[in-house]
């Protein structure tokens, strides 16, 4: 069960939260307020999965509340102002709901917190199976089995899966393979991460994946011989 709270300014907003949350089983919504003080107090005695945060309030604004929340928290933004929305994901937000919230909008909002809390609070289970990143505002899952390699561009990674699915988030390679189980992956150039399983030859310094070339950089050559041999 995903334990919740919910800090909005107006009581009618917060009333319509407490109905929305009794139309899905997963989701306890504890308490609510109306006092930024009082709701962080409450996040840091009592540490619940799940905020439902609005954005424009008098005393704070709710995305410069969002950044004193404790990481592990999932924070779901409920708001009037489409203008935010950007600035939610920034913050690795669950979703954005507007206000009026419909039913529908809800239980698409609520099913994405109930698979992010799986993922964090199974991370040792899960994390063998599948991963999950930021791409165009929305959380998606990705197979570890299914993925081909990881190709880094700037601050984005490129991950190419199986029948010819591409997902790119903004990531840094480092913490993409953080991310990975690490006796099956392996960064071999400052561009590219691969999976042992998918290589089917390996010549000089390159590495072919079926009919994918990727090649070996000199910083990652030593390690990759040696886990490879």
């Amino acid at each position: 069960m995903i334990t919740a709270i919910a800090l909005d300014d107006e009581p009618l907003a917060l009333k319509a939260i407490e109905k929305l949350c009794k139309t899905v089983d997963f989701i306890s919504l504890e308490k609510t307020f109306t006092e930024p003080g009082e709701a962080m107090k409450h996040l840091r005695k009592f540490q619940p999965h799940l905020l439902f945060l609005d954005i424009k309030m008098p005393s704070v604004s709710g995305l410069n509340f969002c950044k004193a929340v404790q990481q592990n928290t999932m924070v779901i933004f409920t708001t009037a102002f489409s203008e935010y929305a950007a600035d939610s994901y920034e913050l690795n937000a669950i979703d954005y709901l507007l206000k009026p919230i419909s039913a529908e909008r809800f239980k698409q909002a609520a099913e994405k917190a109930n698979d992010f809390y799986k993922y964090i609070w199974n991370k040792h289970h899960e994390r063998e199976i599948n991963i999950y990143l930021r791409s165009n505002y929305s959380l998606v899952k990705i197979p570890v089995a299914d993925i081909l390699y990881i190709e880094g561009i700037s601050d984005y990674v490129k991950v190419f899966s199986k029948n010819q699915k591409m997902t790119m988030s903004r990531i840094s390679m480092k913490a993409m393979l953080e991310k990975l189980p690490g006796n099956d992956f392996i960064r071999v150039h400052r561009s590219f991460i691969i999976p042992f399983h998918n290589i089917t030859s390996v010549r000089n310094k390159t590495i072919f994946l079926t009919d994918i070339e990727i090649p070996i950089g000199n910083t990652y050559e030593e390690e990759f011989f040696k886990r490879y041999a």
